[in-house]
Protein backbone atom coordinates (compact mmCIF):
# COMPACT_ATOMS: atom_id res chain seq x y z
CA UNK A 1 0.00 0.00 0.00
CA UNK A 2 2.64 2.30 0.56
CA UNK A 3 4.38 1.61 -2.53
CA UNK A 4 1.43 2.48 -4.26
CA UNK A 5 0.96 5.51 -2.59
CA UNK A 6 4.47 6.80 -3.14
CA UNK A 7 4.15 5.78 -6.94
CA UNK A 8 0.01 8.04 -7.14
CA UNK A 9 2.30 10.79 -5.07
CA UNK A 10 5.02 10.84 -7.85
CA UNK A 11 2.55 10.96 -10.64
CA UNK A 12 0.29 13.68 -9.42
CA UNK A 13 3.67 15.79 -8.66
CA UNK A 14 5.22 14.94 -12.22
CA UNK A 15 1.98 16.04 -13.68
CA UNK A 16 1.74 19.54 -12.04
CA UNK A 17 5.63 20.05 -13.13
CA UNK A 18 4.74 19.47 -16.23
CA UNK A 19 1.33 21.36 -16.60
CA UNK A 20 3.91 24.19 -15.00
CA UNK A 21 6.46 24.02 -17.50
CA UNK A 22 3.66 24.18 -19.96
CA UNK A 23 2.27 27.12 -18.73
CA UNK A 24 5.55 28.76 -18.99
CA UNK A 25 6.12 28.11 -22.33
CA UNK A 26 2.78 29.12 -23.29
CA UNK A 27 3.45 32.69 -21.41
CA UNK A 28 7.17 32.68 -23.36
CA UNK A 29 5.41 31.88 -26.53
CA UNK A 30 2.81 34.69 -26.14
CA UNK A 31 5.12 37.34 -25.27
CA UNK A 32 7.19 36.42 -28.12
CA UNK A 33 4.05 36.49 -30.73
CA UNK A 34 2.92 40.19 -29.13
CA UNK A 35 6.65 41.70 -29.37
CA UNK A 36 7.69 40.43 -33.43
CA UNK A 37 6.73 41.54 -36.80
CA UNK A 38 4.65 39.04 -38.17
CA UNK A 39 4.43 38.80 -41.90
CA UNK A 40 1.01 37.04 -42.09
CA UNK A 41 -0.51 39.22 -39.65
CA UNK A 42 0.72 42.53 -42.05
CA UNK A 43 -0.52 40.55 -45.37
CA UNK A 44 -3.86 39.96 -43.72
CA UNK A 45 -4.02 43.55 -42.62
CA UNK A 46 -3.23 44.73 -46.01
CA UNK A 47 -5.42 42.78 -47.57
CA UNK A 48 -8.22 44.33 -45.19
CA UNK A 49 -7.41 47.59 -45.51
CA UNK A 50 -7.96 47.33 -49.80
CA UNK A 51 -10.98 45.74 -49.32
CA UNK A 52 -12.26 48.31 -47.09
CA UNK A 53 -10.71 51.42 -49.67
CA UNK A 54 -12.48 49.95 -52.88
CA UNK A 55 -15.61 49.18 -50.65
CA UNK A 56 -15.62 52.90 -48.82
CA UNK A 57 -12.82 54.96 -51.01
CA UNK A 58 -10.95 55.84 -47.90
CA UNK A 59 -8.92 54.11 -45.56
CA UNK A 60 -9.33 52.70 -42.07
CA UNK A 61 -7.26 55.66 -39.97
CA UNK A 62 -7.78 57.23 -36.95
CA UNK A 63 -8.38 60.98 -36.60
CA UNK A 64 -4.53 63.10 -35.69
CA UNK A 65 -3.56 66.26 -35.56
CA UNK A 66 -1.76 68.30 -38.80
CA UNK A 67 1.58 68.22 -37.62
CA UNK A 68 1.40 64.74 -36.27
CA UNK A 69 4.57 63.04 -36.75
CA UNK A 70 4.50 61.65 -40.69
CA UNK A 71 5.46 57.90 -39.71
CA UNK A 72 3.10 57.72 -36.52
CA UNK A 73 0.51 59.76 -38.49
CA UNK A 74 -2.29 57.25 -39.84
CA UNK A 75 -2.95 54.97 -37.26
CA UNK A 76 -5.37 52.15 -38.79
CA UNK A 77 -8.40 51.78 -37.21
CA UNK A 78 -8.89 48.18 -36.20
CA UNK A 79 -12.77 49.02 -34.88
CA UNK A 80 -13.95 49.67 -38.92
CA UNK A 81 -11.91 46.89 -40.13
CA UNK A 82 -13.64 43.91 -37.95
CA UNK A 83 -16.71 45.96 -38.00
CA UNK A 84 -17.26 45.72 -41.06
CA UNK A 85 -16.46 42.39 -41.70
CA UNK A 86 -13.10 42.51 -43.17
CA UNK A 87 -10.93 41.37 -40.51
CA UNK A 88 -11.56 38.93 -37.92
CA UNK A 89 -9.73 40.74 -34.73
CA UNK A 90 -6.85 42.67 -34.60
CA UNK A 91 -3.34 40.93 -34.90
CA UNK A 92 -2.33 39.08 -31.87
CA UNK A 93 0.82 41.55 -31.78
CA UNK A 94 -0.98 44.82 -32.12
CA UNK A 95 -1.15 47.16 -29.23
CA UNK A 96 -5.43 46.47 -29.04
CA UNK A 97 -4.45 43.06 -27.90
CA UNK A 98 -1.25 43.88 -25.78
CA UNK A 99 1.40 43.50 -27.95
CA UNK A 100 4.14 46.25 -28.06
CA UNK A 101 2.85 47.17 -31.81
CA UNK A 102 0.91 50.09 -33.73
CA UNK A 103 -0.54 49.31 -37.45
CA UNK A 104 -0.05 52.46 -38.85
CA UNK A 105 -0.10 52.83 -42.82
CA UNK A 106 2.69 54.04 -45.14
CA UNK A 107 2.61 56.03 -48.57
CA UNK A 108 -1.06 56.84 -48.38
CA UNK A 109 -1.09 58.93 -51.19
CA UNK A 110 0.45 56.59 -53.71
CA UNK A 111 0.60 53.18 -52.53
CA UNK A 112 -1.01 52.66 -48.57
CA UNK A 113 1.30 50.25 -47.01
CA UNK A 114 0.70 48.63 -43.96
CA UNK A 115 3.80 48.86 -40.95
CA UNK A 116 4.53 49.23 -37.31
CA UNK A 117 5.70 51.48 -34.69
CA UNK A 118 7.43 49.93 -31.82
CA UNK A 119 5.32 51.02 -28.80
CA UNK A 120 8.52 50.51 -26.58
CA UNK A 121 10.06 53.64 -27.95
CA UNK A 122 7.34 55.78 -26.98
CA UNK A 123 7.63 54.50 -23.06
CA UNK A 124 11.00 55.13 -22.61
CA UNK A 125 10.72 59.10 -24.29
CA UNK A 126 7.31 59.55 -22.25
CA UNK A 127 9.61 58.41 -18.95
CA UNK A 128 12.20 60.98 -20.14
CA UNK A 129 9.71 63.74 -21.03
CA UNK A 130 8.76 63.05 -17.47
CA UNK A 131 11.79 63.82 -15.68
CA UNK A 132 12.02 66.73 -17.80
CA UNK A 133 8.77 68.21 -16.77
CA UNK A 134 10.00 67.68 -12.86
CA UNK A 135 13.44 69.96 -13.65
CA UNK A 136 11.20 72.47 -15.32
CA UNK A 137 13.30 72.72 -18.35
CA UNK A 138 15.44 69.97 -20.79
CA UNK A 139 18.60 68.88 -19.99
CA UNK A 140 21.01 69.38 -22.60
CA UNK A 141 24.87 67.88 -22.28
CA UNK A 142 26.86 67.44 -25.35
CA UNK A 143 26.15 69.25 -28.63
CA UNK A 144 25.73 66.56 -31.14
CA UNK A 145 24.82 68.78 -34.68
CA UNK A 146 23.10 71.70 -35.02
CA UNK A 147 19.94 72.32 -32.65
CA UNK A 148 20.62 68.44 -31.27
CA UNK A 149 22.26 67.23 -27.94
CA UNK A 150 22.68 64.52 -25.70
CA UNK A 151 20.79 64.69 -22.63
CA UNK A 152 22.64 65.54 -18.74
CA UNK A 153 20.57 62.19 -17.36
CA UNK A 154 22.07 62.44 -14.16
CA UNK A 155 20.83 66.31 -14.10
CA UNK A 156 17.37 64.36 -14.37
CA UNK A 157 18.00 61.58 -11.77
CA UNK A 158 19.08 58.53 -13.75
CA UNK A 159 22.16 56.78 -13.30
CA UNK A 160 22.76 55.35 -16.44
CA UNK A 161 21.62 56.37 -19.93
CA UNK A 162 18.38 55.55 -21.61
CA UNK A 163 19.18 53.30 -24.49
CA UNK A 164 16.26 51.56 -26.76
CA UNK A 165 16.49 48.73 -28.91
CA UNK A 166 16.76 48.85 -32.72
CA UNK A 167 13.51 47.47 -34.63
CA UNK A 168 16.38 46.80 -37.05
CA UNK A 169 19.72 45.30 -35.47
CA UNK A 170 20.63 44.03 -32.19
CA UNK A 171 21.55 47.51 -31.62
CA UNK A 172 20.98 49.65 -28.30
CA UNK A 173 20.03 53.28 -29.80
CA UNK A 174 20.55 56.70 -27.83
CA UNK A 175 18.01 58.90 -27.33
CA UNK A 176 19.03 63.00 -27.85
CA UNK A 177 16.73 66.31 -27.31
CA UNK A 178 16.44 68.89 -29.71
CA UNK A 179 16.68 72.52 -28.85
CA UNK A 180 13.19 72.96 -28.62
CA UNK A 181 13.39 70.35 -26.16
CA UNK A 182 11.56 67.30 -28.39
CA UNK A 183 13.43 63.32 -27.33
CA UNK A 184 13.72 61.70 -29.86
CA UNK A 185 15.61 58.26 -30.83
CA UNK A 186 18.86 58.37 -32.76
CA UNK A 187 18.74 56.02 -35.61
CA UNK A 188 22.22 57.40 -36.86
CA UNK A 189 24.09 54.08 -35.90
CA UNK A 190 21.43 51.75 -37.95
CA UNK A 191 21.47 54.18 -41.01
CA UNK A 192 24.80 54.31 -41.78
CA UNK A 193 25.22 50.09 -41.47
CA UNK A 194 22.30 49.87 -43.51
CA UNK A 195 23.82 51.98 -45.99
CA UNK A 196 27.71 50.73 -45.90
CA UNK A 197 25.97 47.16 -46.23
CA UNK A 198 23.44 47.84 -49.31
CA UNK A 199 26.43 50.07 -50.64
CA UNK A 200 23.94 53.17 -51.22
CA UNK A 201 25.04 56.42 -51.98
CA UNK A 202 22.35 58.44 -50.99
CA UNK A 203 21.82 62.17 -52.28
CA UNK A 204 22.91 65.14 -49.80
CA UNK A 205 19.61 66.68 -48.61
CA UNK A 206 17.67 63.25 -49.07
CA UNK A 207 15.92 62.35 -46.05
CA UNK A 208 17.24 58.49 -45.30
CA UNK A 209 14.88 57.93 -42.95
CA UNK A 210 12.94 56.99 -46.73
CA UNK A 211 15.10 54.14 -47.06
CA UNK A 212 14.12 51.96 -43.54
CA UNK A 213 10.55 52.92 -44.17
CA UNK A 214 10.62 50.78 -47.40
CA UNK A 215 12.84 48.35 -46.44
CA UNK A 216 11.55 47.48 -43.30
CA UNK A 217 8.23 46.66 -41.77
CA UNK A 218 8.83 48.74 -38.77
CA UNK A 219 8.73 52.77 -39.42
CA UNK A 220 11.41 54.75 -38.06
CA UNK A 221 9.29 56.64 -35.49
CA UNK A 222 10.05 59.22 -33.38
CA UNK A 223 13.42 60.72 -35.24
CA UNK A 224 14.70 63.44 -36.61
CA UNK A 225 15.26 63.99 -40.16
CA UNK A 226 19.12 62.48 -42.11
CA UNK A 227 20.78 63.05 -44.48
CA UNK A 228 24.50 61.97 -45.96
CA UNK A 229 27.73 64.57 -46.54
CA UNK A 230 29.87 64.40 -48.98
CA UNK A 231 31.83 61.38 -46.94
CA UNK A 232 28.11 59.44 -47.27
CA UNK A 233 28.44 59.46 -43.63
CA UNK A 234 24.99 60.19 -42.34
CA UNK A 235 24.07 63.06 -39.97
CA UNK A 236 21.02 65.00 -38.65
CA UNK A 237 19.50 67.30 -40.77
CA UNK A 238 17.34 69.62 -39.00
CA UNK A 239 16.27 73.35 -38.98
CA UNK A 240 13.90 73.84 -36.23
CA UNK A 241 13.01 77.37 -38.39
CA UNK A 242 12.86 75.34 -41.56
CA UNK A 243 10.58 72.70 -40.64
CA UNK A 244 8.28 75.29 -38.76
CA UNK A 245 8.43 77.15 -41.99
CA UNK A 246 7.46 73.64 -44.09
CA UNK A 247 4.44 72.96 -41.53
CA UNK A 248 2.70 76.20 -42.04
CA UNK A 249 3.20 75.67 -45.49
CA UNK A 250 1.48 71.96 -44.91
CA UNK A 251 -1.32 73.53 -43.22
CA UNK A 252 -1.96 76.28 -45.75
CA UNK A 253 -2.35 73.52 -48.63
CA UNK A 254 -4.58 71.19 -46.81
CA UNK A 255 -6.86 74.19 -46.17
CA UNK A 256 -7.12 74.85 -49.68
CA UNK A 257 -8.00 71.50 -51.26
Amino acid sequence: MMKKSLVFFLIVVASVLLSACGAVYTNDEQQRVQQTPNPDALNAVQRAINEYKEATGVLPIKNSEENTDIFVKYQIDFMKLTNGGYLAKAPDNAYEQGGIFTYVIWNVEEEPTVKLIDLRMTERIREVNLRFVSTKYPQFKDRVADHVYTINYKNIGYSQEVAVNSPYTNNLLPLVVSSEGDVYVDYSLDMQLFINEKELTPTPGEDIRYLLADEYPVLPAYSLPYTVDENNEVTFMYDPVKAEKEEKQQKQENSEK
